[in-house]
């Protein structure tokens, strides 16, 4: 499921969103990691959270400057705020 709302639109937006995935914020059960995709039928970018048979739990859509930027930040993790 992508979910079409509240597209990700700055590094910052990515961070917080991984960091809510990463504290279990979004009730996500079996959650094994979080990718960077392209949607097959019509290439647009997203973030995909993803379980333990790498099933898509959650989507959302990413602009194009974030999915080329946030590689990094998606493939490392975020950091860890106290």
């Amino acid at each position: 499921m992508i979910t079409d709302q509240d597209e990700i639109t700055s590094l910052a937006e990515l961070e917080a969103f991984l960091l809510l995935v990463e504290s279990g914020g979004l009730g996500l059960e079996n959650v094994e990691g979080v990718a960077l995709a392209t949607h097959n039928s019509n290439g647009r970018p997203f973030v995909a959270v993803l379980d333990d048979k790498h099933q898509l739990l959650l989507g959302r859509w990413v602009t194009q400057d974030v999915f080329e930027n946030g590689k990094d930040l998606v493939r490392i993790g975020p950091k860890k705020r106290h």
